[in-house]
């Protein structure tokens, strides 16, 4: 086994020191991360479940901060069912969808990788494009729509400073910026500051709910006030569940998080002797987070919906109230004082703003395991800094173009969210299915088809986000391909290996003094083809009969992926010696073993074609799409590109 040619031309030459990348600005840009490695990380950069738990979680618990008042809007004093309902859906429904999902996809893929077993080659890859433009949706948008909250809340405050009143759209560019730059920093970085905050705001909500729950108890009248609310507009038990079931959509942004929870799955520790293939450890404590973040979640939220439904008059949930995007701080002020209460609106801006870190975190490990891999984007794409600057960008177009409006924004955050979750639900179905699990099949369909109903209902109720989201695909796909296009002639190879009969046939070539190669259709694999095929060559050639050669065949695996590993077996045919290999493009797989036999035989390699017939327009497009084309040019373009130095470079004749 030998290592294939870089994209340099693979000489194998010691490196220069100080030229293993670039310097200054831009070597900065593509490390990694930071360099120091912050505390409870190990030196893989991973961390102990629950401080990853508090970076999903930034954005999952922030929705407490209006979550309780956008339920009373669409429900009123029905709410705290509807809340109920939306508490089982997490707990019965996305809940057990993403644990089947970590096991399944332990490094961080997702439910994308999942849906894409179904589906091979272009077809797969154009799903995960569309399944990436409504994770960008969602991602992208939620550091956009909590910035622009975190916007409003603080120059809504009495106490804000007047300029800043006018100055909406510029404020908010001012939290990405910020947010932006600790990613700049590292993960590391990020973590650490989400533990603080997701602890800090938790412990304030539990004062919050608690002490409301202890007036509930002491004013009963309260309790009997929401009960005769209730029995006032529904006839009956049933009538109220059927209610709420209809309503459940609208508080859909409830579910938040999950996705987020197992793409980050890298960064959890796991266990020392974790298998890569399949990290038990690691996959056990991303079930512990997401089932504790769940729990912890869903509890908030039955107190929180309770209490303010119970405590707070309905009008102050009204635009212009004191409640309105703020229910739990309206009991903060209203149960524990001013003093308590400017502490926690101060915990729930901060909190809010950081809700971006997790959308973030979770672009970060999904882009890089999919665009650059499928040749869809360019190769500083893997790094985390030139992302974190791509998606600022972004992110500052879209608070531009909707002036940091928070209900302009909502409707595609949870059009996002949906489709990624039924995504995910979809996947896990097609997957117990296929292992002939009938039981889990049955339970995750019921699953499959709530989450449609949640997601049509959605986008029927409010269609900007479909309008959104068709937006971010549209342009991951135009830009994905142009990439894939313009990086086709790159080598595309990682690795080289000669099976045993390929070696022999390679030593007895090299033997002779030189490596001659003779390009051959493998469509037409008859023995008398080869015999008739040896004579032609060397007729078109002129090479002498006693000169040995060898005939190559590539045929296409999967054109639609980019590079891997090239296996070359040797076989012989009618005592014609053929080296037969499998990769995506032919042209690509050629030239990677012309520049592997160079380097590993010491001899330049020479291969023979003949002249294709067709359109050469037509032939370059189904080099992009199938793999084939017109061979010689490519072939040679690509070593060109590979090697720049001529006599070096492997030789191409066609006749």
């Amino acid at each position: 086994m030998a290592t294939g040619p870089s994209p340099s031309g693979g000489r194998g030459e010691a490196e220069p020191e100080g030229a293993r990348g670039p310097g200054g600005l831009a070597g900065w840009l593509l490390e990694g991360s930071a360099p120091k490695t912050a505390p409870h990380a190990t030196s893989d950069g991973s961390h102990p479940w629950w401080r990853v738990m508090c970076l999903t979680g930034v954005d999952y618990f922030s929705t407490l901060g209006y979550q309780p008042g956008i339920a009373f809007l669409a429900a009123g004093a029905l709410s705290p069912i509807a809340t109920l309902v939306l508490v089982a859906v997490t707990l019965l429904g996305a809940l057990p969808v993403y644990r089947r999902v970590a096991e399944e996809s332990p490094n961080g893929q997702g439910s994308i990788a999942l849906l894409q077993r179904y589906l091979p080659r272009w077809r797969g890859k154009l799903l995960v494009l569309v399944l990436l433009g409504f994770m960008a949706t969602d991602f992208i948008i939620t550091i956009t729509l909590s910035s622009a909250d975190v916007t409003a809340h603080l120059i809504e405050n009495p106490l804000a400073p007047e300029i800043l009143r006018g100055h909406r759209i510029g404020v908010t560019l001012l939290f990405i910026g910020l947010l932006s730059a600790v990613f700049l920093r590292g993960f590391g970085e990020a973590i650490g500051i989400a533990v603080g905050l997701v602890g800090v705001f938790l412990t304030l909500n539990l004062i919050v709910v608690a002490v409301s729950a202890g007036h509930l108890l002491a004013r009963p009248e309260y309790v009997v006030d929401w009960k005769a609310a209730l029995t006032a507009h529904y006839s009956s038990p049933s009538a109220m569940m059927v209610m709420a079931l209809l309503i459940f959509p609208k508080l859909a942004l409830g579910l938040s998080g999950f996705e987020t929870g197992v793409a980050v799955m890298p960064l959890v520790r796991g266990s020392p002797d974790d298998d890569p293939a399949h990290p038990a450890g690691r996959i056990r404590d991303t079930r512990r987070l997401l089932t504790t973040a769940a729990a912890i979640m869903s509890f908030l939220l039955i107190l929180s919906s309770l209490t303010t439904a119970m405590l707070i008059p309905a009008r102050e949930f009204e635009p212009g109230g004191r409640a309105n995007g703020r229910a739990l701080a309206y009991l903060a002020h209203e149960y524990l004082g001013p003093a308590f209460g400017t502490v926690y609106d101060l915990s729930t801006i901060v909190i809010l703003w950081f809700a971006g870190a997790s959308a973030m975190a979770g672009l970060l490990t999904v882009v890089p395991r999919y665009l650059p891999r499928y040749g869809m984007a360019p190769r500083w794409a893997a790094a985390t800094r030139p992302l974190v600057l791509v998606f600022t960008v972004v992110a500052f177009v879209i608070t531009i173009v909707f002036r940091a409006d928070v209900d302009a924004q909502g409707g595609a955050y949870a059009t996002g969210v949906l489709v990624v979750i039924l995504s995910a639900a979809l996947a896990v179905t097609l997957s117990a299915y296929r292992r002939g699990d009938r039981g889990a099949t049955a339970a995750f369909g019921v699953i499959t088809l709530l989450f449609a109903y949640t997601t049509v209902a959605n986008v029927f109720e409010r269609p900007e986000g479909i309008k959104i989201a068709s937006f971010f695909i549209t342009a991951i796909i135009i830009t994905s391909f142009a990439s894939r296009a313009t990086r086709s002639f790159e080598l595309r190879v990682d690795e080289v290996i000669l099976e045993p009969g390929a070696r022999t046939f390679v030593e007895e070539e090299e033997a002779s003094g030189q490596l001659l190669l003779i390009a051959s259709n493998p469509d037409l694999r008859d023995p008398p083809d080869y015999r008739e095929k040896d004579r032609r060559a060397r007729e078109l050639h002129h090479l002498p009969g006693d000169v040995p050669v060898l005939f190559l065949e590539v045929m296409v695996s999967d054109a639609s992926e980019f590079g891997g590993t090239l296996t070359v077996r040797g076989e012989e045919r009618d005592g014609c010696h053929v080296l037969v290999l499998q990769g995506p493009a032919v042209a690509n797989a050629i030239a990677a073993l012309l520049l592997y036999l160079r380097d590993h035989t010491g001899r330049m390699p020479q291969i023979f074609f003949h002249w294709a017939e067709g359109n050469p327009v037509v032939a370059l497009l189904g080099y992009l799409v199938l793999g084939g084309g017109d061979v010689p040019p490519l072939t040679r373009e690509i070593l060109r590109r590979a090697e720049p130095r001529v006599d070096r470079r492997p030789q191409v004749h066609v006749g």
